[in-house]
């Protein structure tokens, strides 16, 4: 059997940058990804595809400056973020939280920065295994390993540590934590990702000169648009008059339960059934575009682009985070353990930043200050993200609306987030969210923004 100090696995953001603080304290670290094909890459790598958006405090978080990154990693400067509703619309162009980064922010080549996490990963010295399936783990805490890892190849992997990093579909995650939790409870029910993530779909679309020239510098998402919480398009600039317009939606939303659909500027009389991501993606282009432009020969799909022929479909959650076993040696990383968020369209930056406080501790051989630490790294952001998510969850058209006309007028004397810290001078549309907002962000304090927490486990 092979040995390693430390497992990891899945090769995203989290389980790269896990790999990456093992190997630099002196540990044997492996990743084990089972790998996907993509149009935009050689080889097979990791399924953890997202908008790829960072904003100024985000590089903070990450702890990964873009002067870093290799060539066509980075590819536009960001200046603002457009919120538009149904008929009202917002800008943002500033967090109003403090960063070294000197900018509002940056897309990027998603696929180039999980290569260039790899890499960085194996300059230090880890090993970046490739289409190697995880199909079992057993624990034992006395044991020596304490984890075994059984491969869809047949092999077996022992380490002393093992780092969970398989995103939010939590595949492996989730039979893991079954072992941690008492008889009559079940991590996959609980964490089930039909229930605790959204889908999200993108296309890599080449824009008319005009057009892009209009978009470049923004990261632009229409709210109140389509049904669903947390449920928005998008459209992220990035090299080349290259732009991705998606949108992230609830699994398995039945059309018939919405109510006032007709309020829905991409819902038609017509539709039986939600559209699919490709049918929203060109209803919200010939919304914007459509008197001017074809979509489909001024906005051609460029398809060396994404997993497949320009597009992609990839899991978000839109859950809250949890806890790990941390006394069995076990450390659960960005989707996997719900870090990131489809209220802000994914989380690159938290992934890093867990998996590398997971891989720092477990080459000084204890994970147990792993919950602590990733409460203190990301507790604010977290907290914000759900705070916002629970704030918005039964919002409809009009309450966009009023909520974007109602941030136009804070952010006139304040910048970004901010703006929910200040008093009361911008009316009282204003004084209502934001009464709205400390009360939910009051509910979540002290770490009740978990949803799993580490002594409900058992060992």
């Amino acid at each position: 059997m092979e040995r390693v100090d430390v497992a990891i696995v899945g090769g995203g953001p989290a389980g790269s940058a896990a790999a990456h603080a093992a190997a630099e304290g002196g540990a044997s670290a492996l990743v084990l990804e089972k790998g996907v094909p993509r149009a935009d890459r050689e080889g097979p790598g990791p399924d953890s595809t997202d908008a790829a958006g960072i904003l100024d405090y985000w590089v903070d978080i990450m702890g990964i400056h873009p002067d870093e990154f290799p060539d066509g990693v980075f590819q536009q400067e960001l200046d603002r973020a457009e919120f538009i509703g149904p008929n009202e619309a917002c800008t943002l162009r500033a967090t109003g939280i403090e960063s070294t980064y000197d900018g509002f922010g940056f897309t990027m080549h998603r696929a180039r920065f999980d290569d260039f996490m790899r890499d960085r990963a194996e300059e230090a010295g880890a090993e970046y295994r490739v289409q190697a399936s995880v199909k079992d783990v057993e624990t034992d805490r006395n044991g020596e390993p304490r984890h075994v890892l059984s491969l869809g190849s047949g092999e077996e992997v022992g380490a002393d540590f093992l780092v969970l990093a398989d995103g939010p579909q939590r595949t492996v995650t989730n039979r893991v934590l079954d072992r941690f939790l008492p008889a009559d409870q079940s991590a996959s029910e609980r964490l089930a990702s039909t229930e605790n993530n959204h889908i999200a779909y993108q296309e890599y679309r080449k824009f008319p000169e005009e057009v892009y020239e209009e978009v470049s510098g923004a990261i632009k998402f229409w709210w109140g648009v389509m049904p669903g919480h947390t449920a928005y398009p998008w459209i992220f600039p990035n090299a080349e008059r290259v732009c991705r317009v998606g949108l992230t939606m609830p699994i398995g939303m039945d059309l018939d339960a919405v109510e006032d659909r007709e309020e829905y500027a991409l819902i038609r009389p017509e539709d039986e059934r939600i559209p699919s991501g490709s049918e929203y993606v060109r209803r919200l282009l010939e919304r914007e575009y459509g008197d001017e432009y074809d979509v489909e020969t001024d906005f051609p799909l460029i398809e060396d682009a994404g997993k497949s022929k320009g597009t992609e479909t990839y899991p978000i959650s839109s859950t809250n985070p949890i806890e790990s076993p941390v006394e069995a040696g076990v450390a659960v990383t960005g989707g996997a353990m719900g870090a990131t968020s489809a209220f802000h369209e994914g989380g690159d930056h938290v992934a890093v930043r867990t998996g590398t406080i997971a891989g720092e501790l477990a080459a000084n051989g204890d994970l147990s200050a792993y919950n602590d630490r990733w409460h203190d790294a990301i507790g604010e952001e977290v907290l914000r993200n759900v705070t916002m998510a629970k704030l918005c969850r039964d919002y409809g058209p009009s309450d966009w609306d009023g909520a974007f006309r109602t941030g136009r007028k804070m952010l006139a004397g304040s910048s970004g987030y901010e703006m929910f810290e200040q008093r009361f001078s911008a009316g009282w549309g204003a004084m209502k969210l934001l009464l709205a907002y400390k009360w939910h962000k009051r509910g979540f304090r002290n770490r009740r923004y978990v949803q799993l927490r580490a002594d409900e486990y058992v060992y």
